[in-house]
Order: structure tokens, then sequence, then C-alpha cells
């Protein structure tokens, strides 16, 4: 008997089903099986579901002899169905990577409820992905399993079986099956959920719905049903409740109030009902408000004109309400733009009038881009202008949410500010990392300091013209633009000057001073590394191996190249890793793996993780320059080196001169750590050789010379570089080496 009986209906999805039952054959998890149900489909899905049937022998294939829409194909799926729970997904959809497994897991951890609800995400058909906006319901806090009564909240879900594991024996034993119709998902999830005796959610993305144009797939049965199969649907619902009187008197009223919503939700949606039949759907909703009616049952605030609405039944009031609704929210759109028009042309005035004052030696401004907060190069070179130049005064440049980032003896600023724009007009050091406002002028006697990000390895600014799949994102006029502003460019090495010099041709000054934000590898102690570990998560005594993978710009969805779950069975519980991914689309992490794999893609400050870390493996991260100073083991690993080639290009070959050990397999990989090879003598060569060429300058005073050279000038000659071998980085924190 399988864990799972995946149950698919298909039906006019020839295209889309093939990833469909992919997506469950590639499930970390493999006690299921898979029940395929070819509706009588006019296209070729009978033959994919054939095809796969042959493939592997956990794929049952069912062909039903006439069309009968996805609620027969279920039901002719659960005829066959031997597991312990069903598990329903749409032949358009796809299960997220680890699904079932998180599924399994949360299972187990809630003592085998009779249904699991679990997230889902919308995927439009330009394949961006977006989580249902009433995902906070599937929280996981609090005592589970529980009663639908006791979080009743559930029931504003999407009324869809395929967001539910459900346990065969409950639904077999309640007798439930999907009725014929175009709502079906209607007349199953409400019985289901109120007869159950125990309810759990899983708050994780399990399901991929995607979201087809209107009259491609979700009313491809209007024609069989008809869009009013809806009201049909809610009256199964609540003659399902009159049968069972103690349920009735507790869900009557909830459900009344879904029902309302859901049609209203229905009439207004753009394309979701034919032309001309407004008028009499909204008939129909009014026959169906008085039928069902609670007495007593209150609409949820915010909703009671709209009830109201509903039980008049007039299509035209309705119009008519909307349209002043519109008009209403378009009198506050145009005079909260009018409020704006006028703060602005204020703002502006006052910025050129800040800009006839004196330029003040004594101010330095810092922001960081993308959100991160205080940090990176900016954030060095502030905490080293209070220490080594206390008579200048600092500001950092930063939302709200984000100032508890910057520390207490630096004032905040927000951007579009009155002080804002003092700032930029009067201070006479501009630092930044990622541009300055566009509407900045720059005054005479005002410096600008462009940090960059990480040693260049893909090819930036100019370069990318003849990138166009990477470029596509990148206004170079823009960088260009910026460009001239700078008057100096921090530098970590002669190969990052040239790089950048050919990529933002400009007349700055580049300073060869090293990062800035790399002073910290040589001025953290063990106590940091084990106070930064503990924060993390990672096990005492055990390797941390930090993954950090580089966007790519010619993938519209990011993946990990690497299979974690292989990895840790290889490597054994004497290993942790942190993954650090590219992008937030990237897909989740195993939940099984929790404890041993951890997920810290939302650090903002990836310093803090290369301090953490025993080890590296990346592929074409800049984050391997920095990773270097702490001479601790790279390994580079990257199994589409020709594609990112092709699309961004690269400044020289990483695999004729890498940082460490090279796997060219996710096996090797794996073989690399078992065997001890990554901090063999070999890699520690190699390792030595890139600090040489990439870190010459990274010796803890880069913010100091940095600051010298903009307040003291060329002369007197800032602080001397430590050489390499004197420098003393701070200790990893993993097992001795053996």
């Amino acid at each position: 008997m399988p864990r799972f009986s995946v149950i698919v209906p298909a039906f006019q999805v020839q295209a889309y089903l093939p990833a469909c039952l992919t997506s469950v054959l590639e499930q970390s998890c493999t006690d299921w099986e898979l029940i395929a149900v070819d509706d009588r489909s006019p296209d070729g899905c009978g033959a994919v579901v054939d095809e796969f049937a042959a493939r592997d022998p956990r794929v049952h294939a069912v062909h039903l002899h006439e069309h009968g829409g996805p609620g027969r194909a279920r039901n002719a799926g659960m005829e066959h169905a031997t597991g312990d729970y069903l598990v329903f997904l749409d032949g358009d959809d796809t299960l997220a990577p680890g699904a079932l497994q998180a599924i399994a897991d949360r299972l187990k951890e809630t003592a085998e409820p009779d249904v699991l609800v679990y997230g889902h995400e919308r995927v439009d058909r330009t394949g961006e992905r977006v989580r249902h906006r009433l995902a906070p319901l599937l929280t996981e806090e609090g005592p589970a399993p529980f009663a639908l009564a006791d979080r009743p909240g559930l029931l504003r879900l999407p009324p869809v079986a395929w967001n539910k594991a459900h346990r065969r024996a409950f639904v077999e034993r309640l007798g439930l099956t999907f009725p014929p119709g175009g709502y079906e998902d209607v007349a199953w999830t409400y019985p289901l959920l109120v007869s159950a005796d125990s309810v759990a959610t899983l708050d994780r993305v399990c399901v991929r719905h995607r979201q087809r144009r209107h009259g491609s797939a979700p009313f491809a049965l209007s024609d069989t049903f008809g869009i009013f199969d809806v009201f049909e649907q809610y009256a199964r619902v609540f003659a399902f409740l009159d049968g069972r009187p103690g349920q009735a008197e507790r869900w009557r009223g909830p459900v009344f109030r879904r029902m309302v919503d859901h049609l209203l939700a229905i009439h207004g949606g753009p394309a979701r009902l034919p032309r001309g039949s407004r008028a009499a759907f909204l008939r129909a909703a009014r026959v169906h408000y008085r039928r069902f009616h609670v007495p007593g049952a209150r609409p949820l605030p915010g909703t009671r004109l709209r009830h109201a609405l509903v039980r008049l039944g007039s299509h035209r009031l309705y119009g008519a309400l909307r349209a002043v609704r519109r008009a209403g929210a378009g009198a506050r759109r145009g005079a909260a733009g009018a409020l704006g028009r006028v703060r602005g042309a204020l703002l502006r005035l006052h910025y050129r009038l800040q800009r006839r004052l004196p330029v003040r030696a004594d101010l330095a401004v810092f922001t960081a881009g993308d959100g991160r907060g205080y940090g990176g190069d900016p954030g060095a070179l502030e905490a080293a202008f209070r220490e080594h130049a206390p008579h200048v005064r600092t500001a950092w440049l930063a939302p709200p949410a984000l100032h508890h980032t910057v520390p207490a003896g630096t004032r905040r600023l927000v951007p579009g500010t009155a002080a804002y724009w003092t700032a930029l007009a009067r201070a006479a050091y501009l630092v930044s990392d990622a541009g300055l406002d566009p509407r900045l002028v720059k005054r005479p006697g005002q410096v600008v300091v462009r940090c960059h990000r990480g040693s260049p390895l893909g090819h930036e600014g100019v370069d990318l013209l003849e990138r166009p799949a990477a470029a596509c994102r990148t206004d170079v006029a823009a960088l260009l633009r910026d460009a001239d502003t700078w008057d100096y460019v921090l530098s970590p090495s002669r190969h990052a000057t040239l790089a950048w010099q050919r990529a933002y041709p400009a007349g700055y000054t580049t300073l060869e001073y090293g990062c800035p934000r790399n002073d910290r590898y040589q001025r953290a102690t063990s106590a940091d590394v084990a106070r930064l570990r503990e924060s993390l998560g990672v096990a005492p005594g055990t390797t941390a191996i930090l993954y950090a993978p580089e966007y790519r710009d010619y993938r519209r969805t990011q993946r990990l190249g690497v299979d974690l779950e292989l990895l840790l069975r290889r490597l054994g519980p004497r290993f942790t890793v942190l993954v650090h991914a590219p992008h937030a689309d990237a897909e989740p992490l195993p939940a099984h793996l929790a404890g041993r794999c951890l997920d810290v893609s939302g650090e903002g400050d990836p310093g803090r993780l290369c301090l953490a870390a025993d080890a590296l493996v990346t592929d074409f991260s800049p984050l391997m320059f920095d990773y270097a100073n702490l001479d601790r083991p790279v390994v580079l690993y990257a199994d589409d080196w020709e594609a990112y080639e092709a699309a961004r290009g690269t400044y020289f070959d990483v695999r004729a001169f890498p940082p460490g050990a090279v796997a060219r397999g996710e096996d090797e990989l794996a073989d690399i750590f078992a065997s001890g090879h990554w901090r063999g003598s070999r890699s520690t060569q190699l390792r030595r050789a890139f600090r040489d060429r990439f870190c010459p300058y990274d010796d803890g005073a880069a913010a100091h010379r940095a600051v010298h050279r903009l307040l003291q000038g060329p002369r007197p000659p800032a602080p001397p570089v430590t050489p390499l071998p004197h420098r003393h980085p701070a200790p990893a924190a993993g097992p001795p080496e053996a």
C-alpha cells in the first residue's frame, strides 16, 4: 500500500500534462502511485498517459469512454486508488520539488489527520509565480491536528481539491464523491472540511497552479455544464448540511457567507461570465441568497453592502454603486496625486535652495542598494569615518524598515524627504555601492565614492551590450551617467581595476586599497565565529558548507544546481549546508532536511555567512573572491559553464585558475568532501595562488586607507599593506582536520 495516491484528470492539456506527470515522478519521496485519467480528451492526453505508464510501473493509465468532466475523472481515479492519502493534481499544474516529502513529514508530525491543507502559488502565462494572498491562514503555529471549529478561517481558502491531502479511509467512510459539473470542487470541499474530525496545515507551497487564459482552461467545461452550475453545487452543500443537523447548526452561517463572497467574485471578475449574462447571474444569486439565508448570520465587516446588493439582485443598482465607488476612488487618487505633485515641487525647490548653501566638509552620506540596510563596503567605510575621522558627521540613507540596522551613532535619513535632499545637496562625501539618486546634481566640492559589490567575474557595464540575455534588465546608459559622477572607485586587485575601467569608462580615480567589507575577516575572533554559527542554527561540531550559486540571467526561474538531499546523504551527519539562493523565486529546500540544510537566502549580509562557514561551494558568484580572504577551502561546481559564458560572458575562465578543487558533476562534488580533497594540499596550493592574484590588499585596513586618502590626499601615504603570509584571518569553527 503506497503512502499517496496522486490522481490527475486530463482533458485538453496535452501541452502541460508531461510536466505535470514529471513533477510527480521527480519527487524525492518515492512512496506513491500515480493514477492518470484520460477524460476522453480529443487531443493527445491519452497517448501521454500511456507513454508515462509504460515508462514507470507506478503510473496507472485510466481511459474513460466518454467525457464527464474533472469530477467524474477523479472518481474513476479514486476507484483505483490504494494509497493512505489521496492527492489531486490538475493536468496543467505541477507539484513543487519536495512537496510529497514535506506533506508526508507534516502528516507524521500531526498524527495522521483526516485532511491536510497546504499552500499553492499561481503561475501566470509568463511564468511568474505568486503565492495566494490567504497563505497566512496556513500557519503551523498552535496545536495540530485541530478541529475546523478551532480555525474556521480555513473556509476562506479556495474551494479546490488540489490543495489538500485526504485520508482515503476517511473519504470512503464519509461516502464522498465528486458530483458532475464545472464547480464540482465546491460540493467536495465544504462537506469534507466540516466532517473532518482532525485537520492540519502545511505552510509551504506544494502546488504550482497554472492560470491559463480565459477559454482555454478554467471554464473549458462551461459549454457542458454552464457557468450557472455553481448554484447547483452550493445547493448540494446545503443539502449535505441539512442531512446532518449538528453540522448544519454550526456551519450553515459560515458556508452561506462564503457562498455569497464566491458568487460576487464570479460576478465581478473580468471575463468570468459570458457576455450579457451578468444580470441573469445576479438574479439567480438573489434566489440562492433568499433560499439559503441563515437568520442572524451577519456578513463580515467590509462586505455588508455587497451582501445587501446580492439580496436585492438588481444588476443596474449594483453597477451604479460600483461606478460611484470607482469615481470616489478616482477622486481620492486624483487628490493624492495633486498633493504628491505639490509636495514634489516643494522638495525640488528646497533642493535648489540647499544647493546655494556651502558644501559641508564635515558631513558624509552613505547608502547600500537593493534594500540590504547597513552593510557592505559603504557600511565599513561609515564605521571607519566614525573611528578615524570623528569630526565628520555620518548619515545613512535607507527606508524606515531598515533603520534598525544602522548604528546608534549614525543619523538615519529617509529617501525622498527634505532632510534627504538637504544631505545630498550639502554633504562633502557621498558613498554608495549601487548608484545615487539620478536626480542628484553634483556640486563642486562634493566627492562621490563608488564601491562595487564584488570582484568581477561575469561581464558588467558596457561589456553587457553584446550580451542581450544578461543586459535585458540593465540600463547601461543610466550606469554610464552615474559613472560620470564618480570621483573614486575602490578596487581590491589589478584584475578588478582593469575590468571596471573597461566596463565603466569615465574620469574617476581607482584606489587599489582592498575591499573595506572584507576587513572583518582579519579582525573577527573564534568567539565571533561561534556566535554567528549559533545564531544561524549550525550544530556544534559539524562542518558547515556555504552553498552560494550565482543568479542565471538566461533562466526565467532559478534552480539549485546541487541535489542537496543526495549530497548530505553521501556526506553523513557531520556536515551542514547553508544555502544562499540567488533569487527569491528559487525552489524551496526539502522540508525533511531541516537542521542539516539551512536556508539563509534572506541573510542580507553575506559576510556573516562566510565567517560561519568552513567551506564555500559556488559556481560564478563574486563571493568566492571575498571568501578567499579567510583562507578556507573553496570548491568550484558549475554544471552549465557554457550556458553562463554564452549568456553573460566572463573576464577569465575560473576553471583554469580556480580557488580550490573543481567538481565536474554531483558525484565528484560529493567525493571531494567525502575524501577530504576539499582541504587537501592541492586545494591549498590553488587557494594560495588565487589569493595572491585577487586579494593582495585585503589585510584588514582597507577602510582605514580609503578614509585616509579621502581626507588627507595622497600625502602623507596611507597605511602600508600587510603581506599575505603575515595575515591572520578568523579561524574556522568546524571539526579539526583529521
